[in-house]
């Protein structure tokens, strides 16, 4: 491994001049950002995938949807279509990508679509009969042709950006400077306890700028599973799980079964990976020779909406974004911007 890196170093050297180089002339304004009047707030990571922008974007929409007509925008990464597409009843984790489709599922209220020109998209949004009021930007951080109106940071607890490196060595896609551009920034995925001490002390290695706050979060597992049957996670006695995941990093699903002491098997699938017949044979296969009386085949939601007709007896985990403090805090900001920004529209 390290001499893998030692020879993979020279491009990283390159790439991180490349994305500087870039970054640089969209900051000087020779590469043009579209502005939109309407509220945009960008959802992001510096580095790739597994920080939690999905759980952190459900979280701003229950937050506003009550109060706005909210939109999310996505590139669709994976879907096997190009263009501006609206969901509807015709959607699916194919058509749309499998985040853009977990949104549709599960918020009636709000309009999801996909369209890797995002500055097409709001264009196409505003053109509609009912416009939204307010644009969340799924995994837009890179994405420097719009400029976001407020741009939220994420880097997960175990995997701080400011301790890696650029890829390929490592899985930055731009510099650590990339996160001056964060109106906020969150860690994600802490344990559900931290001391205000240990926040201090990433905050201080963070060294954000003095108009950025960094908030912290964790992962709220849902035990009541959803899917197949309404089986709460902790009760079954001696119940044997086969868990089925596609995403990027699944460690901290997997923490917490050992944590609530749950046996369990693991197959692993790489990140938004389309299952196959085969595999569906293998999970069924590894499924029926588990031994226990109650057996539980579990997956992520965000797994959940890719094989969930290819599969019976499925049943999928939830999970919500939880402030560890200063939650009014955040959402306070949140409100404010959108409000303030609505009234200067």
């Amino acid at each position: 491994m390290k001499l893998l890196r030692k020879i993979l170093y020279p491009f990283s050297i390159l790439y991180g001049a490349i994305t500087s180089a870039r970054n640089y002339l969209y900051s000087k304004n020779i590469l043009k950002s579209a502005k939109f009047e309407i509220p945009t707030i960008v959802v992001g990571n510096l580095s790739v995938g597994g920080t939690g922008k999905t759980p952190q974007i459900e979280y701003l929409i229950r937050l506003l949807q009550n109060q706005y007509n909210v939109a999310v925008l996505s590139r669709g990464y994976k879907r096997k279509s190009k263009g501006f597409i609206i969901a509807d009843e015709n959607a699916s984790a194919e058509l749309i990508g499998d985040e853009p489709f977990q949104y549709y599922q599960k918020f009636k209220n709000i309009i999801v679509c996909v369209d890797a020109d995002r500055v097409n998209a709001i264009q196409q949004l505003q053109k509609l009969a009912n416009p939204p009021q307010v644009i969340l930007l799924d995994d837009a951080f890179q994405h420097r042709k719009v400029a976001g109106g407020f741009n939220i940071l994420l880097t997960p607890y175990n995997d701080l950006y400011i301790n890696d490196t650029m890829l390929p060595t490592g899985n930055l896609r731009e510099k650590v400077s990339g996160a001056d551009r964060a109106n906020l920034i969150i860690v994600s995925k802490c344990p559900s306890i931290i001391s205000e001490e240990e926040q201090f002390e990433i905050t201080k290695k963070l060294t954000p700028t003095l108009y950025q706050t960094v908030f912290f979060t964790s992962i709220n597992y849902e035990n009541e599973l959803q899917g197949f049957s309404k089986v709460n996670l902790l009760e079954p006695e001696n119940a044997e799980v086969l868990l089925v995941t596609g995403i990027a990093k699944p460690d901290p699903l997997l923490n917490y079964l050992k944590e609530k002491n749950i046996k369990f098997e693991h197959l692993k699938y790489a990140d938004h990976y389309h299952f196959n017949s085969k595999d569906l044979i293998e999970i069924n296969k590894r499924y029926n020779s588990l031994k226990a009386k109650n057996k539980i085949l579990l997956t992520t939601e965000k797994d959940y909406v890719r094989i969930f007709d290819k599969l019976k007896n499925l049943n999928y985990i939830s999970i919500k974004t939880k402030f560890i403090n200063h939650k009014n805090d955040f959402d306070n900001i949140i409100k404010t911007y959108v409000e303030q920004s609505s009234r200067n529209s």
